[in-house]
């Protein structure tokens, strides 16, 4: 059990890092932290394989944007040089030429693979992130279903 405890405080210091290297701008660390083989799934796009794609991504949003995010660790499981964390995201995309910030949230979900140095990192990551004008259209859209779905009169 003591080695379970070891491997979540590590995956959570490992999340806290990520969030913490992002805001840095500090790219070479955020890399440590993942795999060579990771591959990241989004709502939007196609999936990013590897490390070096994720690297030339966060390099070009980088150039006119900082990036804050924070976390909310729901689980993390650990079954022997695997886990998975999930955890509600939240990340602002603030551009540096002073425009209006773009806030997302939603859950994330990643698997993490232990290296053979002991280190955990990255391997899959899905999140499905939604603007905040984003959410709110789901629950105007869901309200409308309910409301259709109820009949005339609201019965």
């Amino acid at each position: 059990m003591a080695r379970q405890d070891a491997d979540e405080t590590a995956i959570r210091a490992l999340m806290e890092t990520w969030h913490r290297a992002t805001e840095a701008r500090d790219v070479v660390r955020v890399l440590q932290l993942i795999g060579e083989d990771a591959v990241f799934l989004a709502p939007e796009g196609l999936p990013m394989r590897g490390r070096a794609a994720f690297a030339h991504g966060l390099h070009e949003v980088l150039k006119a944007h900082n990036i804050r995010s924070s976390g909310e660790i729901r689980e993390v499981k650990v079954s022997g040089d695997l886990a998975y964390c999930w955890t509600d995201l939240t990340v602002t995309v603030t551009p540096l030429d002073g425009t209006a910030a773009k806030v997302r949230r939603g859950p994330s979900l990643s698997i993490l693979r232990r290296e053979p140095d002991g280190e955990w990192v990255l391997i899959r990551d899905a999140n499905m992130l939604a603007s905040d004008s984003a959410e709110l259209a789901l629950k105007v859209d869901n309200l409308e279903r309910e409301l259709m779905a109820d009949g005339p009169g609201g019965d």
